[in-house]
């Protein structure tokens, strides 16, 4: 039974983000805020861990959510898996692909106390394919991954072990405002699912992308036709 069948809404919006870092929980009360949920994918070997970025030419904090902390940091939204330690999954055995995203799904079911079902491929570029959706649909519980390949389209996937997304957040802030407006205007005839995703510690990069988050929250979210949910809560 999909979201449409369950809410009688036509339309849906999630957003899922990466890594489990600190800033995770200053997006999280900002989502709140608007009534919007996501999913958000951890690598549990390396929560609880310190680290720095260079990206934009600055320091980024990439600090880890603590193990004990996540069950609550996560409250009503999803907890997904990102693999153990976030390797390239392409130039890995079919044994250790699994082992890096069952593991991981199992010790985060163990931090959160529900079953964990979907999973954000780590890494970027090509970082998945045939073989590797194959691999974890075949020998894992999970029933979604998502890609970072960005669709246009706003229809449901068959594929849902490569679930491709609709924009990278912030990062793409003029593809993020249109793709909201366009899905915001269309005549739904059948399900329609936006699909934002990201990372929280990209709003940090420059002190305007927080504020133009708020924005496109602003913009998306209290709409009465549309259903806000979790990855799973959507697409499953």
């Amino acid at each position: 039974m999909n979201f449409m069948q369950r809410t009688g809404k036509k339309k849906a919006v999630t957003f899922s983000y990466d890594d489990g870092v600190t800033q995770d929980i200053n997006l999280i009360e900002m989502m709140n805020q608007y009534g919007l949920k996501g999913t958000f994918n951890l690598n549990s070997e390396l929560l609880g861990k310190p680290g720095i970025l260079i990206r934009e030419n600055q320091k980024i904090s990439h600090y880890k959510i603590r193990p004990e902390d996540v069950k609550y940091v996560y409250d009503g939204h999803e907890v997904a898996v990102h693999t153990l330690t976030h390797p390239l999954l392409t130039k890995l055995s079919d044994g250790e692909i699994i082992r890096q995203v069952d593991e991981d799904r199992k010790n985060l079911q163990d931090l959160v106390g529900y079953d964990v079902v979907g999973m954000a491929y780590p890494c970027g570029g090509q970082n998945n394919d045939d073989r590797v959706a194959r691999v974890i649909r075949e020998n894992t519980p999970l029933r979604y991954c998502r890609t970072i390949t960005n669709t246009d389209s706003f229809a449901p996937q068959n594929d849902l072990h490569r679930f491709n997304p609709n924009v990278y957040h912030v990062m793409e802030f003029d593809r993020l405002m249109e793709m909201g407006r366009r899905f915001l205007e269309s005549e739904a005839e059948g399900p329609q699912i936006l699909y934002v995703w990201g990372h929280s510690y990209e709003l940090d990069f420059h002190p305007d992308n927080r504020v133009k988050m708020e924005e496109f929250f602003k913009l998306i979210a209290n709409h009465p036709d549309i259903y806000y949910g979790t990855n799973a809560e959507v697409l499953l």
